[in-house]
């Protein structure tokens, strides 16, 4: 039983990376399969355009689910333009008054493209098709050798043994996939680790103190969650027995829509002031009617949790 709830504290202690793990690895499975069962090269004249979009299209696919997976993204885009605003919302200005926003949720969403990418060119099945209809590979390989290497490469991927026949030394078209897997994975790594080390140093808080701030907010969320369910729990249980039972409700205490709207604002750092979520910044401003309410700057990119937290919880 010890074993199992240490083993349970590890999980929460590194659920960020574990759930990276996880997504690369299922991405990487998902490669397989494709490469080994759907994927067929042609050998012919569509090489390039076949084995593009099996590499290409898939990542993009997966990019774009990372979006619409991410808590984040729809804590941004939720009520941001509503239809008694629609004169003065403007596509353009959100996305320009979003974009450092939406940084860190597009490095995460591109954690399961990049992974296909990766995968698939250390299997090279997929650049050895492409490549080898590839104008400019073809000029490479076969300048001054005629038409019958043309004719030959686009038909390597069928046939590994035909790169023989083409004279020259050359580096086959799997070897330089596999280089270009690694370095792809050896420049994902630096910018991840230089990533993480900016916004360490960029940190308005301490190393404990943000630990804190972490545990705070995971708690936070599990009550409101809790609580939530508890309420809109008695309020349904109310309603339904007055439409059954032809009676009239007694008063019940909801949040107004202004209250959801206040503690669903994306998170706002002020060093004057600590809050350490909008619930905690709404109830110590007088249920934000204070003018300390609307203070704050941007949100440091170590402090996205905050917000994660909160829709991760409400299932969003």
């Amino acid at each position: 039983m010890d074993k199992l709830r240490e083993a349970l504290n590890f999980c929460i202690r590194h659920q960020t990376v574990l759930g990276y793990s996880i997504v690369s690895l299922l991405t990487a499975a998902s490669e397989h399969i494709f490469s080994s069962v759907v994927f067929k090269c042609p050998c012919n004249s569509s090489n390039m355009l076949y084995g593009s979009v099996f590499l290409i299209v898939p990542a993009f696919i997966l990019f774009l689910l990372g979006y619409m997976v991410n808590a984040r993204t729809w804590r941004l885009l939720t009520g941001s333009c509503p239809p008694e605003k629609h004169c003065s919302c403007s596509l353009w200005g959100t996305c320009a008054r979003y974009c450092l926003v939406l940084l860190p949720v597009t490095a995460r969403a591109l954690v399961a493209p990049l992974t296909w990418i990766a995968v698939a060119l250390l299997r090279a099945s997929f650049y050895e098709c492409a490549a080898s209809g590839n104008g400019l590979v073809k000029d490479f390989v076969c300048k001054d050798k005629g038409q019958e290497c043309h004719e030959l490469l686009v038909k390597v991927p069928c046939d590994e043994k035909l790169l023989g026949r083409i004279p020259g030394e050359i580096l086959s078209l799997q070897a330089q996939s596999q280089l270009l897997g690694w370095f792809l994975i050896a420049s994902i790594m630096t910018l991840a680790l230089i990533a993480t080390c900016v916004s360490r140093c960029y940190s308005p808080v301490s190393y404990l103190q943000l630990k804190f701030w972490k545990i705070y907010s995971k708690k936070e969320q599990e009550l409101f969650e809790t609580k939530a369910k508890e309420h809109a729990t008695k309020l349904a249980e109310i309603n339904t027995n007055c439409f059954f039972e032809a009676t009239d409700p007694v008063p019940f205490q909801t949040p107004s829509n202004e209250d959801w709207r206040k503690i669903s604002f994306l998170y706002t750092f002020s060093s004057r002031e600590q809050y350490y979520s909008m619930i905690h910044k709404y109830v110590n401003t007088n249920r934000g009617n204070s003018v300390r309410f609307g203070e704050g700057s941007q949100n440091p990119p170590v402090l996205e949790f905050v917000d994660e937290a909160s829709a991760n919880e409400s299932g969003f």
